[in-house]
């Protein structure tokens, strides 16, 4: 807390120096040629004008520039830039000076250095080491020791003892060789800001940096590759963080696009769907899009919304790195910026792409009046009018339009919902939820015995609503406590005792044999069994939201014991043939009857017992054979009879494992021959009456 409080009364981005290489190397091309002839229609003889293309140097003035518009648009007052350049000396284009914080003036101040000098003959007196960069960074660390008008004010202001923090960011664009010339490059910005926070200790109208931000973006030619790499945000010391981005020169202005978001706290909003006249046929027109910057703040009120919703209208810029949110264009109704709206908060806000047909005319509308609601689509369906583009003043502001109900209203019950769009939540449970959960003030004798009690008991409150439906129509189990009690509060405690986990099979073994039986499940609420709704899938999305709810609570072998039960006895997979493999209703009652703490697996004679008493000798093969759980996964991953290719003889080998009758004898040993009449020729074959067929 005390660090954001820091950082927002003494912002780094107070005060920015540009540092451009003004060097020989910044002369050459960037290698990316322009088209600079664009008529159709050549007549015979027509000599085309040769592509033209950008210097490394025009690239870097270029971006730079773009980067102090977009910020003294924003930000009128309390945000200053430099710049300087730097070639065999460090040449000065402005100053602190409010009047010297405009475009013209930095402009003018190019145009007076000109273009970078030619490189030096190979013969001459001065070398190319001459030409470096780094005179522009020791007269910008001297350049940030220097107090501007506000923080003048702020020392004068002060009361005794309380120090007034000056933060600083460099930006420096520049071409290095290698890693190990950019690293040199960092340490020696490091030594000269030592040595001049050592000056400004001993001087009275000098600020000492507190700390500096160095942003290095090392740019080249398209058609070479650099040997620098990119380094994200380091500290080289308390004072100095650095950063590296290695880029080609043509993609200056996207990377600054990136950075400016990251220093000034802005974002980008895509106003989409603009209906414009088009230039060549005014009865006809299209729609276009048109991207700004403003404070990030403006959308903090639908980024806290729904989840799903802000998601869908968020979306990485096209080759850009940053995110830019996507509203939709509200035809205006006859609206105008001086009518009163309900806003939360209101920030200024500036066009990215300043020079482009569809930007100018979305500015020229608003500064003539008008005003343009922005609508934000949800992805359950409908819009919400969010924010509102209006000037006031010759300054165009969005404004964040409030989207809850109003203050002045009378508050809507708990049952109503917010909005009154949602009327079944789960109030009693959630009622219960906090008696479970309430807090009460103890003594804890000694701290180191463990955690303390309000972190242990935000871990059991983060445990225990890993899933927790908020609505009574998304959710099933819950509204079944008469099928699934006490699993749902067994299953959420910390440890759960042999006895426990005995209640817990007991219940997956019910719902088995109820699905066995198709019996339709009757909720106590009227949540998520509508009219017309299928057994089948009533089962299916009761065995789903049971393994989500078993598969968040696997804190110890107890809890995966159950979830282990629940993946032997039901198979998940919905999509395959409608024939599963699923435990039958002897199973489930054999299981029932024999598992519990301190019993041991139900014995094979046993399953056969059931087997005989539930078959008739005429019934077809069953489905699945009664098998142990362990046995039925591994037959689950080789298929059933009804979802795999087998041979019939597979088959038939498969189902005579199962019987309890003895083989024939011709089938047993290797001759497979048997001897029929065995006791015709003896002479005591015994009484006919005691014969028995089998």
């Amino acid at each position: 807390m005390s660090f954001t409080v820091t950082s927002k009364l003494y912002p780094a981005n107070h005060k920015t120096v540009f540092v451009l290489d003004h060097t020989p190397y910044f002369g050459i091309s960037c290698e990316n040629p322009i088209e600079f002839e664009f008529l159709k229609s050549r007549a015979p003889g027509f000599i085309p004008m040769n592509p033209i293309s950008k210097s490394l140097w025009t690239s870097s003035v270029e971006s730079a520039i773009e980067y102090c518009r977009i910020v003294w648009d924003l930000f009128p007052q309390g945000k200053l830039v430099r710049f300087i350049a730097s070639d065999n000396v460090a040449h000065l284009l402005n100053t602190w000076s409010p009047t010297q914080q405009n475009l013209t003036h930095i402009m003018n101040g190019m145009s007076l250095i000109g273009i970078p000098p030619p490189p030096p003959p190979l013969r001459s007196v001065s070398t190319p080491l001459d030409y470096t960069v780094l005179h522009g960074l020791r007269a910008a660390i001297e350049s940030l020791t220097e107090p501007t008008d506000l923080q003048q004010e702020n020392i004068k202001n002060s009361v005794d003892g309380q120090t007034v923090l000056n933060k600083n960011r460099v930006i420096c664009i520049t071409s290095a060789r290698d890693n190990d010339s950019m690293k040199r490059l960092e340490e020696i910005f490091l030594t000269v800001l030592n040595q001049q926070n050592k000056v400004c200790a001993t001087s009275d109208r000098l600020l000492t940096i507190d700390h500096c931000h160095l942003v290095i973006i090392n740019t080249f030619p398209i058609n070479i590759e650099s040997q620098v790499n990119n380094h994200p945000l380091k500290n080289l010391s308390p004072i100095l963080s650095t950063e590296v981005h290695s880029i080609k020169a043509p993609q200056i202005p996207n990377k600054l696009s990136s950075l400016i978001l990251e220093h000034y706290d802005l974002a980008s909003t895509t106003v989409t769907g603009i209906p414009m006249k088009e230039e060549q046929n005014a009865s006809s027109s299209a729609n276009y899009d048109v991207e700004i910057f403003h404070a990030s703040s403006a959308h903090t009120a639908i980024l806290k919304g729904n989840a799903s919703d802000s998601a869908a209208i968020r979306t990485i810029k096209d080759g850009l790195e940053y995110e830019t949110t996507t509203l939709k264009w509200c035809t205006p109704r006859g609206v105008s910026g001086s009518e009163l709206q309900n806003c939360t908060c209101m920030h200024r806000i500036t066009p990215v792409d300043v020079n482009s047909r569809p930007s100018l005319c979305l500015i020229n509308f608003l500064l003539n009046g008008r005003s343009v609601m922005l609508e934000m689509p949800r992805k359950a369906g409908g819009k919400i009018t969010s924010h509102l583009l209006a000037a006031h003043g010759g300054e165009i502001f969005i404004h964040t339009l409030c989207t809850a109900r109003s203050v002045l209203e009378d508050p809507p019950s708990i049952s109503e919902g917010c909005g009154g769009r949602v009327t079944d939540y789960r109030i009693t449970d959630f009622g219960l939820l906090i008696k479970q959960h309430t807090l009460l003030p103890i003594k804890v004798k000694n701290v180191e015995e463990g955690a303390e009690p309000i972190q242990k008991m935000k871990t059991r409150l983060s445990r225990l609503t890993r899933y927790w439906p908020l609505t009574i129509s998304s959710t099933l189990i819950f509204n079944l406590k008469n099928y699934f009690d006490p699993l749902p509060a067994l299953i959420t405690k910390d440890k759960i005792t042999d006895e426990e986990v005995f209640q817990c099979k007991k219940v997956i073994y019910n719902l088995i044999s109820l699905e066995s039986k198709m019996e339709p499940l009757h909720p106590l609420n009227s949540g998520q069994r509508v009219k017309g709704q299928k057994r089948e899938e009533q089962y299916k999305a009761m065995w789903n939201e049971l393994e989500t709810l078993l598969k968040n609570n696997l804190h110890t072998d107890s809890h995966r014991s159950v979830y282990t039960c629940l993946l032997e006895c039901h198979k998940f997979n919905f999509d395959e043939e409608k024939i599963a493999e699923k435990v039958e209703l002897d199973e489930a009652l054999n299981q029932l009857e024999n598992i519990g703490p301190g019993k041991l697996e139900p014995d094979v004679p046993r399953a056969s017992v059931i087997r005989a008493t539930t078959d008739s000798p005429m019934s077809p093969p069953p489905l699945t054979s009664i098998a142990s759980p362990l046995s039925r996964a591994a037959l689950s991953r080789s298929g059933s009879i009804y979802n795999t290719q087998r041979t019939l003889l597979e088959i038939f080998t498969s189902q005579e494992k199962g019987k309890s009758r003895p083989e024939f004898a011709g089938r047993q040993g290797d001759s497979l021959v048997a001897k029929l009449y065995p006791n015709l020729k003896t002479e005591d074959r015994g009484p006919r009456e005691g014969m028995e067929v089998e």
